[in-house]
């Protein structure tokens, strides 16, 4: 196998320079990358012929999407916010009325995030055969905007709306033009948009808002996403399981997995004596199951290993 030469180049220009200010004001600082240790990752994640990927939320934050828990620049270390939670979405009228209206304003720059390059390696990956299967815990749809297909979205995507009623789906587009519809003079705008597309807003900035119900049947709209405090559906973890089964390798790239719905896929693995790889910045909950862990951007790391 070819050993790894820095720098490596992307689309022209060097890698760091690709990086906008804005997405990297997101990315936690990390020591400058080890070449010996890129080597090292390399070497385990090429002997694997079945690989099996889980991302999380570290793979879009250089793609200018905050995440929750990243030390000092993630939504939790430096604002009180929190994603909504599903009883309170389900129980409450007006908490489904600031969800939307905060949907609403944050949806425009939210959709416009486009992939970057550890999106585009992991594409490579799948399309050079060495890719299983890819496991998102983000719901930004950034791979499949790079092109994946053998993908699993574990809580599921932000571009598709579901009737909690009569199971009723359509895309996060139309729904923003219906929203648009019924409210033609609502023009609050957006700050700083969230992980699932949350964005703050006062309760005087929603209280005007209206949000429709199902067409088909009049129940509640909901995104197809799982939120805090419900739970990822038993056959997508089976559906998983399954993959996971038929996987040699196993890479985590860009999550801390402090949420058992990924963790339990690295007990699994652990279970299945499968060499463990994890590409992050910060400590993870499965560190002590890893054959190797790499601090480090998945945007500079990957592309070292499937160039884009």
């Amino acid at each position: 196998m070819a050993r790894i030469r820095f720098p490596i180049f992307f689309r022209g220009g060097s890698l760091n320079a690709w990086y906008s200010s804005q997405a990297i004001s997101f990315v936690p600082a990390c020591p400058p990358l080890d070449s010996a240790e890129v080597n090292k990752l390399h070497e385990l994640v090429g002997r694997a012929k079945k690989l099996f990927v889980i991302t999380g939320a570290g793979l879009s934050t250089e793609s200018g999407i905050p995440d929750y828990r990243s030390e000092g620049v993630g939504l939790y270390s430096r604002t009180q916010r929190r994603p909504i939670e599903h009883a309170e979405f389900l129980r409450s009228a007006s908490a489904r009325q600031r969800y939307w209206a905060r949907n609403f304003a944050g949806w425009p720059q939210f959709s416009s995030y486009q992939p970057n390059s550890a999106h585009l390696a992991l594409k490579n990956c799948e399309v050079l055969g060495k890719l299983h299967w890819l496991v998102t815990q983000n719901v930004d749809a950034l791979h499949s905007k790079a092109g994946s297909q053998r993908l699993t979205e574990l809580h599921g995507c932000t571009y598709r709306v579901v009737c909690l009623g009569c199971g009723a789906q359509l895309s996060r587009r139309q729904f923003q033009d219906q929203l648009l519809q019924l409210n033609p003079s609502w023009n609050e705008k957006a700050q700083e948009v969230a992980p699932d597309g949350d964005v703050h807003l006062s309760e005087e900035q929603v209280k005007h808002f209206h949000v429709p119900d199902c067409n088909t049947c009049g129940g509640i709209l909901k995104p197809d996403v799982t939120f805090f405090g419900d739970t990822v559906q038993r056959d997508k973890v089976n559906f998983i399981l399954e993959r996971l089964a038929e996987a040699d390798a196993v890479l985590v790239a860009g999550s801390s997995l402090q949420v058992y719905s990924g963790y339990r896929f690295l007990l699994a693995a652990n279970e299945r004596r499968l060499p463990i790889a994890i590409v992050n910045i910060g400590p993870t909950r499965a560190d002590h199951l890893a054959w190797m862990k790499l601090n480090g951007r998945c945007g500079e790391v990957l592309p070292f290993i499937w160039p884009v």
